[in-house]
């Protein structure tokens, strides 16, 4: 299975308990590259498994809200109790718990006991979900999984590869008709060895049958299909998540773990909007929170570098993320011009015309899903991601040279300062700056921003919020002048075709001072903004 904490009998049970973490990488399937990659992993030491499962839940969906589950599931004949929580450094590692039931009397399946799990790190995550939750457990949707196996070495490191193909189905009921999903996705999992080996084979299986990398699992297609059938809409946006530097999970606060600590919360929401829209989902909040998952994770790259210098995966992943954050962000430009402003033109008495816009020269015509699945895009992912989860393998230790818990707040006061101290500069004398270093501010106030949330748990969290509250006009004004700047070069490229595009481009070329006016005067509050990164704030 996985790497073993712990594997023991409980007292006077015959039941095998095995506690550990599951480290994998899992990718989704092209359907044409299928053939191909069951022929490479049916070799003579394959193996072939029948998987059938029963997922637990309360009816109001806690566990799975809490990224915890829990299944009983057939092998062959015997039964396995399996629980699975989303461990700290993020969508690489899961906490994972495994009660061998044996076989089954005929007729007489075994019933779900959370308390098999009890006193273990998934357990006790279960437990707290358990003592929130609003009525008992109830069996949610089930699985009907062929799994073709194997095991392979790579670089030292020993890996099971387990193709699962199958489907996820909510059985008929009063909430509606039967429901299901499809699985068909490549599991990679690192049983003993060195975390680079496993990195190593992913890129190789990756690159060689055009897999992308996949957060989506059995469980969460569940939920799907549970929610489609009670006919309920389901969120799919991941949205930021906090930076967890609590507990010492990784020992010692030190540059190399702010690193980590940070690349685990960027991910969290870069990853499961990724796998979303290399899925073919194209809604908008999802496109959008993918691109400030992306620049979120620039920002990381570039502003905690001096933590634990030249220890980031930077010039191997910043050209992928900024290609990907151009192609989706010239997808926006055209959406908010055609309808966030149109209203505001149809106010105006601008003439009738389709509210589409063309694609400007040099955006290509990429869907959002190739744009996520281009293999320098997935290259990246999973170079971010190996880096973020080889603590948690044991695979390296700090870099040397990192900053301990002292130099680090020093190193971050001095990014925090030198970035307000440059958006403030700028923002005197904002009207009369170039568009270019009108976009430099922005970029900046953006840095700003995003560190300020990277470094909250190192520094008085209501000094951070207090700063934080002053500089979100800013970006809110900036956010506006660089829309209606954007949006006024697309109408000005339209209108060399269609005259009436002209009308959107004077009146967004008259809006333009006064949103530059807006973002001096929200540049100035700023200035006078306490920084809670100095010892007076």
């Amino acid at each position: 299975m996985a790497t073993s904490l712990c594997g023991h009998r409980l007292p006077g049970c015959d039941i095998d308990v095995r506690a550990m973490k599951e480290i994998e990488f899992k990718f989704d399937i092209p359907p044409k590259r299928l053939p191909a990659l069951e022929k490479e992993l049916r070799t003579a030491t394959a193996t072939r498994t029948h998987l059938v499962a029963r997922y637990f839940d309360t009816a109001a969906g806690d566990l799975g809200a809490h990224h915890v589950a829990l299944r009983l599931r057939k092998e062959g004949r015997r039964w396995v109790q399996t629980l699975k929580a989303m461990g700290e450094a993020g969508p690489l590692v899961r906490l994972e718990h495994n009660v061998d039931l044996g076989v089954a009397r005929a007729g007489q399946p075994p019933v779900a006991d959370p308390a098999r799990h009890r006193g273990t790190p998934a357990g006790d995550r279960l437990e707290a979900v358990l003592a929130k939750a609003d009525g008992p457990l109830v069996e949610t949707f089930c699985t009907d999984i062929r799994r073709l196996a194997r095991r392979t070495r790579v670089g030292g490191a020993a890996i099971e590869l387990a193709l699962d193909t199958g489907e996820v189905y909510a059985p008929e009921s009063a909430a509606g008709p039967r429901r299901s999903s499809p699985v068909c996705e490549l599991e990679l999992e690192l049983l003993q060895g060195p975390f680079d080996g496993l990195v190593a084979a992913a890129q190789r299986w990756r690159a060689r049958h055009g897999l992308w990398l996949s957060s989506l699992t059995k469980a969460g297609r569940g939920e799907r299909v549970r929610a489609l059938q009670a006919g309920r809409p389901l969120a799919l946006a991941a949205r930021a998540v906090p930076v967890r530097l609590d507990g010492s999970r990784a020992g010692p606060i030190t540059g190399a773990a702010v690193q980590r600590a940070v690349l685990a919360s960027v991910l969290a929401q870069v990853l499961p909007n990724a796998s979303e829209v290399a899925a073919g989902n194209e809604d908008e909040e999802v496109l959008h929170q993918l691109r400030v998952g992306i620049r979120r994770t620039r920002t990381a790259l570039r502003e905690l570098d001096p933590l634990a210098p030249a220890s980031l995966p930077t010039a191997a992943v910043e050209p992928a993320l900024t290609e990907a954050f151009r192609l989706l962000g010239a997808r926006r430009d055209r959406v908010l011009a055609a309808q966030a402003l149109q209203p505001a033109l149809d106010g105006a008495g601008a003439p009738a015309m389709d509210p589409s816009l063309p694609a400007r020269e040099g955006d290509g015509a990429s869907t959002p899903a190739a744009v996520v699945r281009a293999p320098a895009f997935q290259a990246a992912l999973l170079a971010l991601l190996s880096h973020c989860g080889a603590a948690d393998a044991g695979g390296h230790a700090d870099a040397a040279g990192a900053a301990d818990a002292h130099a680090v707040r020093e190193l971050l006061r001095q990014r925090l300062q030198k970035l307000h101290r440059q958006v403030v500069r700028d923002g005197r004398r904002f009207e009369s700056l170039t568009p270019l270093l009108q976009h430099r501010v922005r970029k900046r106030a953006k840095r700003l921003r995003y560190l300020c949330e990277f470094v909250t748990p190192l520094f008085d969290e209501k000094k951070v919020a207090r700063y934080a509250k002053r500089l979100l006009p800013v970006q809110d004004a900036l956010g506006t002048f660089n829309d209606r700047l954007v949006a006024c070069a697309l109408y000005r490229e339209r209108a060399e075709t269609d005259p009436r595009a002209w009308f959107a481009v004077g009146w967004l070329a008259a809006q333009a001072p006064l949103q530059a006016r807006d973002c001096r005067k929200a540049l100035a509050r700023l200035a006078g903004a306490r920084c809670f990164w100095t010892d007076e704030g």
